[in-house]
Parts: structure tokens; sequence; C-alpha cells
């Protein structure tokens, strides 16, 4: 009798929602997880093994060309999470699993050995009379010595980038010479020593602190745990709630997941946990790292070697097999939301992911989401509040500046200025909040009215003025500026609005001998530069910070007494859902950027709108009167989250091809539009054109999720079978934020 064959079901990281069989023919045994380079019709590629049978419903395979790993990329909860991430957002399988691999591991090179460095000298005191002896004029080798002969699990190539940075490689190379260290296969290992974890004793948690910790380490026991939404003010304690709670998960030998919704908010995190927890591996994962430093801190993850994880919403995908608690800081932010591609939230695929593992999930932030605070009211996550700051601390007072009728420096009233003056006088710190970067968002001819407009995007370009280019900050299209107009040719063209590089440039003139630090991602295009300005900032010394929405959250600046946010009215007439709930929790989250130390912080709002609304509750009634309105609204109206949305788009050269394509789609399931779903468009987006492509949308809301995924299904289906005239790129956003 013959053997049965063995058919490999491969997802392919392709733009399409169907897999595919090979024939494997190979002695090794194949594992679903792994990954393998197989034929795709005339080319090739890596996918991943989703499932291995014995028969096909394709008479003739193709057989693979290679099985790339011995051990699968991921194990099985994490494939169950990527596999339901694709079904919920109606993304592509083989395209989500490419999201959730690094890089350097999307073609065929082979995964690393499992290698760590370790001391030879297992003596100590044999160690320190080697420490004595041979590396006295080394002060490099023997703190990295020390920190190998003091990690028995030894150090991954990772764990020595993250502590010791750059040149780490050499001083390894040297210690090998001398015979100090080697290199072998490395296991799992967990500190288990009494000073692995070292709490700061000048630190005492606050009455509400130790409720917090004491509610979420019972509600850990649970058997499967709700989500934890820890609701505290800006600088009430909620790092040190999440360290109080992580410290039992690590003696329970698992492993912890922290997801940060920015790279900026990672260096001063990850300072903070090496301190607390010197003796575990902490590995760090983002944007900012080389191809080979992401994959290493995956590998560590995944491999179970690193303790602690902090990472952005990509991190979500790290598989980590001994995972025991997942902590979300700052939960609101919309960097979570992934907008291009796989249009993930990786805060709503961390409560499926803790859900299906059964274990305790905390959402930290001082403005939490509608959404959250919504499951909140429906009992599906428990609510902590930290209502104070620890000790004398108290929060910043806030105040509305009428800016009718008053001259404006860049966009700073005259009383506002006198404010900085006095606060930098006494030695503070100011910080000036304006959430646009650039010289100018607009230049312009006064004689004839001509605007300086991007040609692909058909919107107003920026004026960089240190570059002496103008820019276009949705396509990065620039130009150099030219002082005469196209248009008539006069020769004294001007500019219109403020920018964070126009109101730095004229506060250098109004105060020369202050040391003036811009903090936008103009000023922070290198690596490492965010890490220089925020070490001048604390230091402490009198400075005027200026900047955009990196200042806006996370950060400790113990000096910061006056805080001053400019050109807040934007906002207020958004034809945006959300416009109000995210102007409220940018200002009570830039206004806690003040006070964080004993001194009393103040926050001074400029607005033409005084008497509106909005600055009324949230001055009278606080942040989660905004929230109750805006949810009162929001039933009425029927948007999230009393109701559930999908939002399709389509791209091409020429607009009537975009809306040709969006209009048959949604023709195609009109029989399902009832008084329980509606459909808007489809209609240009507000960014009508970007990079030289025409933008138009359509709208789904339904009342029930249910029948919006039935819809999204059939809407998945309908495009693929129609004909896409002008090469029409098309895209489905479930529960979207971005309208535009």
């Amino acid at each position: 009798m013959s053997e049965l064959p063995t058919i490999l079901r491969i997802a392919i990281p392709r733009p399409l929602y169907s897999l595919f069989d090979y024939l494997y023919q190979g002695k090794q045994t194949p594992q679903i997880g792994c990954r393998v380079h197989v034929p795709f019709g005339n080319t090739q590629i890596t996918g991943i093994i989703i499932a291995i049978n014995s028969e096909s419903e394709h008479a003739s395979l193709r057989p693979i060309h290679k099985l790339l790993d011995e051990k699968p990329l991921f194990d099985q909860s994490t494939l169950h999470l990527l596999t339901w991430a694709s079904q919920y957002y109606h993304h592509p399988l083989g395209n989500v699993l490419q999201n959730a691999i690094p890089v350097a591991l999307r073609g065929t090179r082979q995964v690393p050995l499992n290698t760590h460095w370790f001391s030879n000298d297992k003596d100590t005191a044999t160690a320190e009379n080697n420490i004595s002896t041979l590396l006295a004029r080394s002060p490099k080798q023997q703190k990295i010595y020390r920190a190998i002969a003091d990690t028995p699990s030894g150090l991954s190539e990772n764990a020595l980038k993250t502590r010791f940075g750059a040149g780490w490689r050499s001083v390894i190379k040297q210690l090998e010479k001398k015979k100090l260290i080697h290199q072998q296969e490395a296991s799992i290992h967990f500190p288990t020593s009494d000073n692995a974890i070292q709490r700061d004793e000048t630190i005492t948690l606050t009455n509400e602190q130790r409720d917090c910790v004491e509610s979420i380490i019972d509600i850990a026991d649970d058997e499967r745990p709700q989500p934890i939404l820890l609701h505290g003010v800006t600088g009430s304690g909620k790092t040190e709630v999440y360290f109080r709670t992580i410290e039992p998960v690590l003696r329970q030998q698992k492993q912890v997941l922290i997801l940060v919704p920015e790279i900026g908010l990672t260096p001063q995190l990850l300072t903070r946990f090496n301190k607390r927890f010197p003796h575990y591996q902490i590995g760090i994962l983002h944007s900012g790292l080389t191809m080979i430093e992401r994959m290493q801190a995956w590998l560590g993850a995944q491999r179970g070697h690193t303790h602690i994880l902090i990472g952005t919403r990509s991190a979500i995908f790290t598989p980590m097999p001994l995972l025991g608690l997942l902590i979300i800081d700052e939960e609101h932010d919309s960097s979570l939301k992934q907008q291009e591609g796989f249009r993930y939230h990786a805060r709503d695929l961390a409560v499926k992911r803790c859900y299906d593992l059964k274990i305790p999930m905390i959402m930290g932030t001082a403005t939490p989401s509608i959404e959250s605070l919504h499951n909140v009211d429906l009992e599906r996550y428990h609510y902590l509040r930290l209502n104070k700051r620890p000790g004398t601390r108290l929060q910043p007072t806030l105040s509305l500046q009428d800016i009718r009728g008053l001259p404006l420096q860049a966009g700073v009233s005259q009383p506002l200025m006198e404010k900085v003056k006095a606060h930098l006088e006494s030695g503070n710190q100011v910080m000036l909040f304006l959430n646009r970067r650039g010289f100018a968002p607009a230049i312009y001819c006064p004689q004839c009215g001509w605007h300086a407009q991007c040609p692909h995007c058909e919107t107003n370009m920026t004026y960089h003025a240190k570059k002496q280019r103008l820019m276009c900050h949705h396509c990065d299209f620039n130009k150099p500026i030219d002082n005469h107009c196209p248009d008539c040719h006069f020769s004294h063209i001007t500019t219109k609005g403020q920018g964070t590089e126009r109101i730095e440039n004229v506060l250098q003139g109004y105060f020369p001998d202050t040391t003036i630090i811009r903090i936008d991602r103009d000023t922070i295009s290198h690596k490492g530069a965010l890490l220089e300005k925020l070490a001048i900032i604390n230091q402490g010394k009198p400075a005027l910070i200026i900047g955009t929405q990196m200042l806006a959250k996370g950060h400790d600046f113990p000096n910061l007494t006056l805080v001053g946010i400019l050109d807040v009215d934007q906002s207020l007439f958004s034809t945006d859902f959300r416009a109000q709930e995210r102007l409220a929790q940018l200002v009570i989250q830039v206004a806690g950027r003040a006070g964080r130390a004993d001194k009393k912080g103040h926050v001074i709002l400029q607005s033409c709108q005084p008497e509106h609304p909005f600055f009324t509750i949230l001055f009278t009634q606080g942040y989660l009167a905004i929230v109750e309105q805006s949810l009162r609204e929001r039933k009425t109206w029927h948007f999230p989250p009393h109701a559930y949305q999908a939002l399709i788009r389509a791209t091409a050269e020429k607009q009537q091809h975009a809306l040709t394509f969006l209009q048959t789609l949604k023709t195609s399931i009109e029989e399902h539009q009832s008084t329980d779903v509606t459909f808007l468009g489809p209609a240009p987006s507000v960014l009508e054109k970007r990079a030289n492509r025409y933008r138009v949308q359509l709208l789904i809301t339904a009342v029930k999720r249910g029948k919006l995924h039935q819809l999204a299904h059939l809407l998945v289906e309908q495009a693929g079978k129609t004909k896409k005239t002008g090469k029409v790129r098309w895209s489905i956003d479930i529960d979207p934020i971005d309208y535009g």
C-alpha cells in the first residue's frame, strides 16, 4: 500500500483571499507555522504552512522548492489570532501573516541560531580575580562582562544592543579573545534571586494605587479575566501600578507585553524598566530599529528569552509562548490603529489575544476612549480609577484666554508671552504646543490670491524656512521656494498661518538667552535625536519647549510649570464626529505635562471661541462629561460605539474609474439596505487627491456587528469579480477612525 501524499496548504503574501495547495516530498517533517519557498505563477515566493492534508481538490499540484524552518515561527495561539484578524478585518491571510513576521524573515533567510553569551567562570571569586587582572584598564569590558556573569541565562545580541548600544560587538570579541565568555545554545531562564526586582524605596503607594494593584491581582486570578481600564489622571502613577502588577507575573515565570502608541515613549519607559528589573531580559520592538535588530527582538520574545517586550502596535503579533500579562499604555491613542494596508487596531486585537489566552490585560490612560468607557458601561471591562497625583503634586490649573482682537506674534498673544517670560525668569520650563509643523501651513500671493498647492495632491504645501522649501505633508513632494508669484510675477509672496518652526523663530527674538527646544518630525529626523532633546529638558534648566503631538503624552518633565496650547479652535467645527473627543484628549494630555513635581502647573488655552459649549463642559465638569455628551449624541445618530462601520475606499488616476468601481460594489449589496443599515456614498474623500490618485469612499453603518461583517464579506467577494478599469486599487477598513 503506497503512502498518502503530504499536501501543504499555504498562505501566500499577495492580495488574494485563497489558500494554495502544494505537494511536499522532503524527508524533514513539515509543521504548521513554518515558512516554505514555493513556485507561484512565473516567480517564487515565501509562504506560511496553514494546514497539512493528505488530499486536495486539485488533481495536479506543484511541489514546494524548500522547507525553510525546522520549527514553526508561530505557535498555535498566535496563528489562531492572526487567522481571526484576517477574518475580522477582511484582509488576505497571507498578507496578515507577512505583517506579523520581521522583514528580515520574509524571504528565505535562515532563522539565526538560538545562542547567548555566557561567562566561563562559574566561581564568583575566580571571576573577580580575572576581572581585576585582565580588565583593569577596560571599564567597558568590565561592565559588559559583569552583566553577562550576573545573568545565568546569558545575554543575546539584542539584549547586549539594548543595554550597551553601539560598539558592544567589538567588546564581546575582546572578552572572547581573553577566554572570559563563550557562546552556546540558550534555554528559557527566569531570574529567581531576591534582588532581581529593584523597587525604589522612596516610592510609597497611595491608597488609590494600592487598591488598584490589589484589584488587578485579584482579577488576574479569574478563570477568564476581563480587560481592566485603568483611568488615572496625568501624573497619578500609572507606571508604578504597572510595575507592581508585573512583579508577580515575572515571579510566576511568565512573559509581559507592553504596547505604547509612539516610538518616542519607548526610551524613557525602557530606562525605567531596566532600573526596576535589572536582571530580566527586556526587549524593544518598533520601526526605528534596523531590520536585523527587529528580527532579534522578535526572536527573543518568540523563544521565551525576552521576559518583558515593549513595542508599538505591530508588537501585538509577536509570538510569546509564556505570555502572562498584556499592558497598553495610552489606550485611547489613534496611533494604535494601522491606517494603511492591513488596517487593524492593536488595542482590539490585544483584547482578543488575552481572551483566548485567559490572561489579564491592563489599558492605562488619563483620557479613556469612548469605546472603552462604553464597554465599561456594558460590564465587559473592569474600571479602576486614580483620581489624584501622589504626595503634594496637584493637577494643573486650566484657564481659557480670549484672543479675539488681540495682536498675535506667530500665534502667541501678548498676555501669554508675558506669562512665558515670568515662568522662565523664575527658573522654570515652558511648553508651547501647536499640532502643526513647518514655518507656515500656506504661502500665497497678496496681489492675485495664488496659493502654493501640491501638484500631486491638490492641497496646500507647507513652507519650511530652514530648508527653504515647500513640502507636502501628504505625499512628501517638495520643491525650493520661489519669492515670485508664478501667476502674476509679484515679488513679495507671503505666508499665512503658524507652524512650530515659525514660533521657534519668533521666540528666539523675544528670548535670545533662553534654550529653545523644538520637537517635531523635522527635528527628530535622525536616530537618537529625540533622546538628545529629552536629555536636555530633563536637566531641569530653564527652557522653552515647542512641539507637536509628540509631546502630548507619556513624558515626565519635573520642572515644567506652564503649558500654552495654541490654535485649538480648528477642531471645534470639524465634520469628524470624533473631533471633540480627540480635542478633549489632547487638551488633557498636553495639560498633564505641567506640574509633574512639587511645583504648581498652569495651562493656558488660546481661543477665539471662548463661549463654545465644549470649553464650558470641559472646564466645569471634566473629560467624562464630554464623553457622556458624545455618547448621547452618537446614540441618536447611530454612530460608533452604538453602531459598527466599514469604510471602503477606491483610488484611481481618474476619479470616474474609482466612482464606478464603488458604485458597482454598492449596487451588488443594495438589496440588504434597511433601517438598520445605511450607505453613505460613494463620494470623494475629504482629501480628494493624493499622490496623483483620486480617492473615493463608501461608508457602511450597521446597528449589528454581524450584519456589517456579512455585507463586508459580500463586498470582498464582489470586488474579486468586478473589472477594475483604470488601475483601480481598493481597501476595506473595519472600525475606521480616519474618514479623510
